[in-house]
């Protein structure tokens, strides 16, 4: 079993993990730099083109063959709808893409439409408004205050959100950038969810759920594991009606006692380490599918209480004869 992680950066954790788990076979790692430390924790390591460069893909779909890959993954953002988009080139030498059907992962990447799809399967989500007028609308109705967050509709990495007081830097912001939109404050609790989708039976068989303790540049740096029943039920409602495939990272606000579901990201999250030391074996499940078998349902199964906090480590790498690609 040879597994492909793409644009592996700084996320040594998930090639460790898949390295621990592949017993034959090997683990290949890609980046548009050498200085990504992650990539030397890999079986091999390919340096690539950045994303953007025309022929991209097909540098991939080369590794692919040469290294002869069952299944490729992606770990960031802007790479999920491409590797979604090429799935049925990918397929046709073999390969496996552990990703969720294209428009899904486009849909998780906008917003808005996340939240329209959040509320017609029936659960909670923040308020959200794509222009000032309907805004300052609902706000006149009484159904929405300051404060409010404006963020970008499609984005990630928690980039560019502001949190706003006041009609004049509403105004400024919408002056300034295009695409934004406001929505809800949600001043509460936030949780974490590793969920993994069976890529055979489609259903949800792990839902791993840790409260943040504390966050940094849009990653959980400290959490607890937690179980809350009703919640995991509202999850795998959701991600089987709706058709997410392997591994997804949810993010949830805890306001009153009520659970709002605020965004999905269809790719491995920043904490999921904490996920695979409470015994939630993600990599594991990946590997049986691709061998042909259906996990089972383990949903639950791990302790409550068990602490992740996040610290800096360093790698130290002779490259005197090697030329640096930043």
């Amino acid at each position: 079993m040879n597994i492909l992680i793409l644009s592996a950066g700084t996320r040594n954790k998930v090639v460790q993990f898949f390295k621990n788990e592949i017993k034959d076979g090997k683990v290949v790692a890609t980046d548009c730099s050498n200085l990504a430390p992650a990539v030397y924790d890999a079986d091999k390591f390919c340096l690539v083109p950045r994303i953007n460069v025309p022929g991209y893909m097909d540098r991939i779909l080369d590794i692919c063959r040469e290294e002869g890959i069952n299944a490729v993954l992606s770990l960031i953002d802007p790479e999920l709808s491409m590797l979604a988009k090429e799935a049925d080139r990918f397929k046709a030498i073999g390969v496996t893409p552990i990703i969720s059907d294209y428009d899904l992962v486009e849909t998780c990447f906008n917003k808005y439409r996340m939240s329209k799809l959040f509320k017609e399967k029936g659960l909670k989500t923040a308020k959200c408004y794509l222009d000032t007028a309907s805004f300052y609308e609902a706000k006149k109705a009484g159904e929405i205050d300051y404060p409010v967050f404006v963020k970008p509709v499609c984005g990630s990495a928690s980039l560019h959100i502001n949190k706003v007081s006041s009609d004049k830097e509403l105004e400024g912001l919408f002056a300034m950038y295009d695409d934004l939109m406001i929505q809800e404050y949600m001043d509460g609790t936030e949780y974490g969810v590793d969920a993994y989708i069976d890529m055979l039976s489609g259903k949800c068989t792990s839902v791993f759920i840790k409260k943040k303790i504390k966050m940094r540049a849009g990653e959980t740096d400290k959490s607890v594991s937690v179980h809350i029943p009703e919640l995991a039920d509202d999850i795998v409602r959701f991600v089987e009606e709706v058709g997410f495939k392997g591994i997804i990272d949810i993010d949830i606000f805890e306001v009153d006692g009520e659970y709002y579901f605020s965004e999905i990201n269809p790719r491995f999250g920043g904490g999921y380490p904490h996920a695979y030391a409470c015994g939630v074996n993600v990599p594991r499940q990946i590997i049986n599918n691709l061998s042909g078998n259906k996990n089972p349902i383990t949903i639950g199964d791990y302790k409550d209480g068990i602490v992740m906090m996040k610290y800096n480590e360093i790698m130290i790498k002779d490259m005197s004869d090697t030329e640096l690609v930043p």
